[in-house]
């Protein structure tokens, strides 16, 4: 077995042995979406999308391709998968799917969204919905980083207006919903995420445990 399929072993392993959360609030909305994983330059990357304009939820934000359950969908699961075809033009069966994680609620927009990790090969023929879709950003995981700075973005708690948790590659701002279901993965898998920054030479982990 070679060291892609170590880490994904590894992955499917740690979510398979632990139980997952599931939110059942029937004043919100159930979505899903997928954090996928790819080797790329022989590195463990991430894919995220940066949302278009015209979407009407999450304008211009980074996320994960999925979206709301659609009365047709049979599992979540099935609505993960789905929106990703339609976003990116991924094939359901290019997708090994690895595990669930817990479900988290959107802040202010009244989501339920539940994350499957997964894994696709690389490279890949992308076909990118405009509509939805303005980007894809492929974030080499030894490159994200949690120093914001003064562009992290801010959250209201209650009365007070606090800075939110948030990730940074590059330019791009990673926060709210993707944020922390970012920091789930990086917190629940972190022996093999540890293995993969050893091997890839990072120079620091890119997890931190503040929420």
């Amino acid at each position: 077995m070679g060291y892609v399929g170590c880490v994904r072993r590894g992955i499917a392993k740690i979510l398979a042995s632990r139980p997952w959360t599931r939110i059942a609030d029937e004043t919100l909305v159930p979505a899903a979406v997928l954090l996928l994983l790819l080797e790329k330059d022989g590195q463990e990357h991430i894919l995220f999308t940066e949302r278009s304009h015209k979407v009407e939820y999450h304008k211009g934000e980074i996320s994960f391709p999925g979206g709301k359950v659609d009365p047709g969908d049979a599992s979540l699961v099935e609505t993960a998968l789905r929106e990703g075809a339609e976003e990116i033009g991924l094939s359901p069966q290019d997708v090994t799917i690895l595990g669930r994680m817990d479900d988290i609620v959107t802040l202010t927009t009244g989501f339920i969204v539940t994350p499957y990790v997964g894994r696709i090969p690389y490279p890949y023929p992308f076909q990118v919905n405009r509509d939805e879709i303005a980007a894809l950003i492929l974030a080499p995981l030894q490159d994200l980083s949690t120093d914001c700075g003064a562009e992290a973005p801010q959250v209201i708690q209650g009365e007070d207006r606090v800075g939110a948790h948030c990730f940074r590659y590059g330019d791009h701002i990673i926060w709210g919903a993707t944020a922390r279901i970012l920091q789930q993965f990086l917190d629940v898998t972190m022996p093999t995420t540890e293995l993969v920054h050893k091997d890839m030479g990072a120079g620091g982990s890119a997890t931190s445990k503040g929420r």
